[in-house]
């Protein structure tokens, strides 16, 4: 059997700025049978400037062209919000994560979670790589808008500061919510793989729906991380693009069966596959009556169900050989 996917369902900011909201969006994320509920935390200030202009994703999906300040201030949690949603998440025995936007909250975060998350924008972003790797806890980094040199710069700053490739999860992922099926681009997640020996990867997906992440891990994601809300009709700018508790459930269950049907690779029957085989499988049969001591000929014998007895694959050995008994036609060649 292979190793276990760690499923992240990503709350993000699909609590909309309310706490009891995020709090309900854990106890759907444990219904759904997940591994880790993750968030992300920022101080607005420290973020973006007044006048930074929201994507359009944004705009479609919040049906409002406000500055992208405004709206990131009004989904905001502050930091006790996160202690207490810490504190939630120990009592319903699910992991906590949350992806810091700036040094500040990173900082904080690193009393709350034994992983850090980077967010894609945050790639190229070498400081804030720097500083998350000197907690010197395992990092899921999302490689969203960038390319290979991109990618291999920031894994160079992060060992440089203390991370080895081992503690690294790169995940591939496209920054368009919803994503297009066209611009998935899947098998650049073993592109990643291949050109960093030694590095796991894993993905990041923000397609409708929960084909592409099963896909994903059947390619080898070590890690699914998977956007949910409780209602994609709310109006917000990741909900659109987010699964519903039952999708989750749904997409939880079809990878965990899917690592069960992976295997250990070895080709030979399987258990039932044993007992089905004198069934399915063929012997050689006398197809008429053949006395004792007669020369076995092709117009004698015949292949037929069931397989308990010489298989096809000893035909040339049989023909021209005598018989060692009497058969009956239909009888098994001994």
């Amino acid at each position: 059997m292979t190793n276990k996917t760690f499923i992240i369902a990503e709350a993000g900011v699909n609590h909309n700025g309310d706490i009891q909201l995020a709090k309900a969006l854990i106890d759907a994320a444990v219904a759904a049978g997940v591994d880790c509920v993750k968030f992300q935390t920022w101080k607005t200030e420290l973020l973006v400037t007044q006048k930074a202009e929201m994507a359009q994703y944004q705009i479609e999906n919040t049906k409002e062209n406000i500055s992208q300040f405004d709206m990131l201030k009004a989904l905001e949690l502050s930091y006790p919000d996160f202690v207490e949603l810490k504190a939630y998440c120990e009592q319903r025995s699910i992991i906590f994560m949350s992806t810091p936007d700036e040094t500040e909250s990173a900082t904080f975060l690193n009393g709350l979670q034994n992983q850090f998350k980077i967010g894609s924008g945050e790639l190229t972003n070498l400081p804030f790589l720097a500083h998350i790797a000197s907690f010197g806890k395992p990092v899921i980094l999302s490689t969203g808008m960038s390319n290979l040199s991109e990618i291999e710069l920031a894994l160079e700053v992060l060992q440089q500061h203390g991370i080895s490739l081992e503690m690294i999860t790169v995940l591939h992922a496209t920054t368009q919510y919803p994503t297009p099926m066209d611009e998935v681009n899947l098998s650049a997640m073993n592109t990643i793989k291949h050109a960093f020996p030694g590095i796991k990867v894993g993905y990041s997906d923000h397609t409708l729906g929960i084909e592409i992440p099963i896909a994903a891990v059947a390619l080898g994601a070590t890690i699914i991380e998977k956007h949910f809300t409780l209602d994609k009709h709310m109006i917000g700018p990741d909900h659109k693009a987010s699964l519903e508790p039952p999708e989750l459930k749904q997409m939880v269950n079809a990878i965990r069966n899917l690592e069960v049907a992976l295997g250990n690779g070895q080709k030979i029957p399987s258990k039932s596959e044993i007992d089905n085989k004198r069934i399915v499988r063929k012997s050689i049969v006398a197809a008429k009556v053949i006395k004792k001591g007669a020369i076995l000929t092709e117009d004698a014998l015949t292949i037929m169900r069931p397989g308990t007895g010489l298989p096809p694959s000893r035909w040339n050995e049989v023909i021209g050989s005598a018989a060692k008994v009497d058969y009956a036609e239909g009888d098994l060649i001994q």
